[in-house]
Formats: structure tokens, sequence, C-alpha cells
């Protein structure tokens, strides 16, 4: 274990306990941007951050599943893992989740039919794929939900034809309520969180989160992986998603310093909403990794 490494997990109360609970993780749940790549706004120009690529070919060397789970909705779970693998990590379309995944569990055991896309193919595709009949936004739809995504062309026709969606009755899910994501830039806005926030406000309806940080997202990890929500370990660099989620489901929190989080940041947080594990990144998790298992 290299200085810095020991100086990270330091940082976390019970480093035995939590370096012996690491040992026993059955899946891995990685957030994307920040954590594996950083690219430009809007997805594109990714590039593997150091251990990313080592770390993912560990875990399938040793058998062990993950998912990808990115609260991004600018491509299809598909399109993601294409753009991934491109870079050389290999991830599959079985291995990327993004908050369609979620919402498309949740409409299914909730008979939603007729779902408002306010997004664009990332936001559309997997619905129809998945048997939704997916409006568009325009006039005065009549629909179960609206859901909203990745929408830089949103336009005041499209927040009218959502205002009268949810007057009408339509449930209102965001995709994301964070206000920012990492980039090789910096942090970038995104969009999911400012659109409901004026559907809200115009109509008065609640929003539905069914990105991280909800239980719904990570529940819907598990389920793909096949493992309890207490055995996954949550990987990410974003104090207010992989962090509180991986709390929620009594999962492994472990945070990383190469996104939007830093240690100062996760000092802040409140003892119980802290991380189990802080590194300075997936090169130092994966030497921690190589240990414990």
């Amino acid at each position: 274990m290299t200085a810095a490494t020991v100086r990270a997990a330091d940082y976390v109360r019970g480093t035995d306990a939590v370096h012996a609970r690491l040992g026993k993780v059955a899946g891995f749940v990685f957030d994307m941007d920040g954590t594996l790549v950083l690219g430009d706004p809007s997805n594109h120009g990714l590039a593997p951050l150091p251990g990313a690529i080592a770390m993912i070919e560990w875990l399938r060397e040793r058998g062990l599943p993950f998912v990808v789970f990115t609260n991004g909705t600018t491509r299809t779970p598909t399109a993601y893992a294409m753009s991934l693998a491109a870079v050389g990590l290999p991830v599959d379309a079985a291995t990327m989740l993004t908050p369609v995944s979620s919402a498309i569990e949740l409409f299914q055991r909730d008979g939603v039919r007729r779902v408002l896309a306010l997004g664009g193919a990332g936001l559309r595709e997997p619905l129809l794929a998945a048997g939704f009949e997916v409006l568009e936004p325009v006039g005065r739809p009549t629909c179960d939900a609206v859901l909203i995504g990745w929408y830089r062309e949103f336009t005041m026709d499209a927040l009218e034809a959502a205002c009268h969606a949810a007057w009408g009755g339509a449930k209102v899910y965001s995709a994301s309520q964070a206000m920012f994501f990492a980039t090789k830039a910096g942090r970038s806005l995104g969009t999911s969180r400012a659109i409901a926030a004026m559907i809200k406000d115009l109509t008065g309806c609640r929003i539905h989160l069914v990105g991280k940080p909800s239980l719904a997202s990570l529940s819907c990890a598990a389920r793909r992986l096949g493992v309890p929500l207490k055995q996954l370990a949550v990987v990410g660099d974003d104090p207010s998603l992989e962090v509180p989620m991986a709390h929620r489901g009594r999962a492994l929190a472990v945070a990383v310093q190469t996104g939007l989080g830093t240690a100062e940041s996760y000092a802040a947080l409140p003892a119980t909403a802290q991380p189990h594990l802080l590194v300075p990144g997936v090169a130092e998790l994966l030497a921690l990794c190589r240990q414990a298992f």
C-alpha cells in the first residue's frame, strides 16, 4: 500500500474494519464522469482516469460483477458502453445503466404506458425498446408520466406541454437533481434539475427522482448484478450522489477525488453521511482491492 493510500484510508474511522468489508464485497457500482473517465460537457472526448482500465480488467479477471451507472442521458446505455469501450474500458451494454434503466423498472411496476420524454435519443430509445408509448413535448399531451433528462434544446413549448401533462395528472420524474457533473474543464451544469424546477414552480407537482442518489437507482443496479444491496460497493466522485446512495442501501460507500469531491467536501459531511473509504482515485482503490481479495 502506498503512503498516499495509507493517508487516504486513515481518513476513515475503523479503517481495518472497512478494509475487511471491502474484501467481502460481491459487486461494484461505479459512477462514470469523474470516477472512471472525464469528457466534455456533452460526454464526448472521453479519456480514462488513472487506474480505470486496470480496475475494470481486474474485476473481469476475478469474476466480480460490476455496473457503471451514469446520471447522464445524452446517450443510450448501449451507446455509453460503446464510448467507454472505444477508449479502452471493457464495458458492454449489460454492464451500463442510466436513470432510464431504473425509470423503466418503476414504470413497469406502476403500470405506466404513455411517457412524455423531455430529452433526446438517450431518453426515448430505451423507453421505446421497453414497449412504452413515447410522446413528444408538444401541445397538451395526456400521459401517465413525464421523464426529464439531458435536454439543452428545452423550449417554452416543451415547458408548456410538460405542465399540461402534470396538470392532467401525470407524475413527473427526473433523471438527475444534481446541479453539476465533472468534465475535463471542471464542473458543468446539468439540465434535469433546472427543467424540473420550472415545472414544479408552475404546477406544484412533486418531482420523483429515478437517478442517483435514489434507492431506486441502486436497487436497479443490485438487480442487474444479482447482489444484495448490503454486499455492494458504490464508487463515485460526488458527495451528493454516490455516497448518500450507498448509505441508503447500506452499501459500502467509496469516494474518489478525481471529479467533484475533495477531501474537504467529504469531511464537511455529517459523520453518518461520510464515505466509508476515501481514496485519491480508482488506482488506489485497485491497490486496496488487490490486498483485500
